[in-house]
C-alpha cells in the first residue's frame, strides 16, 4: 500500500465547513496526524445506505486505535441541503461518527472525488493512502486502516439487512433510472401495460422538472418494468410537508410477501418524509415484473428508482 504524497490543504476545506452533526468542528490542525477515514455521502444514496454498516463497525472497533472517521454529506437532491433533513436521517440511520456538512462540495473537490460513496484513508503523515469507488471492497479497506494504525485485527462481521442488504448482482437487472428531466431516460409514451423491461411511464397530471416528477393531481401514477428482488424508490411530499399515502401493486395486484420496508403486504404505505422507500423485496428475481404506484394526494415529488 503506497501514500499519495502529503496535501497540506487536503483538510482545509474541513474549516471553512458550515454545519458538524455529532460533534464540535474538527479542524485541519486537530486532526494533524491523526489517521482519518472520510466517507463521501448522501443520506438517499441506496449504494450509500448498503456501505454504512461497515463504516459504523470501523468507527466503533477502530476509533479506540486512533481511527477518525468522518461522513462528508455532498448532497445529490434539493431536500438533501436541508439540515434538518441530514440531521433526521443521521439519527434514524444510526450514524454516531462526526458529520460535516459539505453542501457547496468545497471538501469533495479538495479530494478530486466524483462519486456517492467514496472512502479517501488519510494517514499520519497527509497522505491518501487508500481510496475506495463504490460499494464493496470492504476487507480491503479494513486491511488498508489495519495497516495505517499498525494494528493486526481480523475483519469485523457485519450483518448487513433491511436497507444495507448486499444487491442480488448475479440475478439484477434494471439500471438505477432518474426520473428528473435533466438525467432522466428511457420513459414511455405507451403506458403501464406496452412496458419493455427498464421502461417507466407516467400516468395522470405530472410535472417534469430538472430533478423530479411531480404529481399535480390526485390519482396519478408511475409505472416500472424490472427485474430485481429490490425496487427502491426516492420521494418527497409536498413542500407544504403533508404526508401522502400510496398504493404499490405488482402485475396488478398487492405485492403480498413481496413487499418492501415501507410498505405493507396490502401494498399501502405513506411518503412522510423525503428519503429513499424501499417498496418491493421479493424472492422470485429471475421473472420481469411490472411495478405501479399510486398517490392519493397531488405534490409528490419521485426522483430516482433504484434497485437491489
Amino acid at each position: 500500500m503506497s501514500s499519495t504524497p502529503p496535501n497540506r490543504t487536503t483538510f482545509s476545506a474541513l474549516d471553512r465547513a458550515s454545519a458538524w452533526l455529532n460533534t464540535e468542528p474538527l479542524t485541519a490542525d486537530a486532526l494533524r496526524g491523526r489517521a482519518v477515514l472520510v466517507d463521501f455521502w448522501t443520506y438517499s444514496c441506496v449504494n450509500w445506505l448498503r456501505t454504512l454498516p461497515y463504516v459504523r463497525a470501523w468507527h466503533e472497533r477502530y476509533g479506540e486505535h486512533g481511527l477518525v472517521v468522518i461522513g462528508a454529506h455532498a448532497p445529490e437532491f434539493g431536500f438533501e441541503h436541508d439540515l434538518g433533513n441530514v440531521r433526521r436521517a443521521v439519527a434514524e440511520l444510526g450514524v454516531g461518527y462526526p458529520v460535516v456538512i459539505d453542501n457547496d462540495f468545497a471538501i469533495w473537490r479538495s479530494f478530486d472525488n466524483h462519486y456517492w460513496p467514496a472512502v479517501f484513508l488519510v494517514d499520519v503523515d497527509g497522505g491518501v493512502a487508500f481510496t475506495h469507488f463504490g460499494e464493496g471492497a470492504y476487507e480491503e479497506t479494513e486491511q488498508a486502516i489495519q495497516q495505517v494504525l499498525d494494528v493486526g485485527e481480523g475483519t469485523v462481521d457485519v450483518d448487513a439487512g433491511g436497507f444495507a442488504q448486499a444487491a442480488e448482482w448475479d440475478t439484477l437487472r434494471s439500471p438505477e433510472t432518474y426520473l428528473g428531466r435533466a438525467r432522466g431516460e428511457r420513459r414511455s409514451d405507451r403506458g403501464a401495460a406496452g412496458l419493455a423491461l427498464n421502461q417507466w411511464a407516467l400516468d395522470g397530471e405530472w410535472s417534469v422538472g430538472a430533478e423530479a416528477a411531480v404529481l399535480d393531481a390526485a390519482g396519478g401514477s408511475l409505472a416500472y418494468r424490472f427485474q430485481a428482488r429490490d425496487l427502491n424508490l426516492v420521494l418527497a411530499p409536498p413542500a407544504a410537508g403533508a404526508p401522502v399515502g400510496f398504493a404499490v401493486r405488482l402485475d396488478g395486484q398487492p405485492p403480498g410477501d413481496a413487499h418492501g420496508l415501507d410498505v405493507d403486504a396490502a401494498g399501502v404505505g405513506v411518503v412522510a418524509e423525503p428519503r429513499m422507500y424501499q417498496l418491493v423485496r421479493r424472492r422470485a428475481v429471475d421473472v420481469e415484473r411490472t411495478f405501479a404506484i399510486t398517490f392519493l394526494d397531488p405534490g409528490v415529488r419521485a426522483y430516482v428508482l433504484t434497485f437491489g
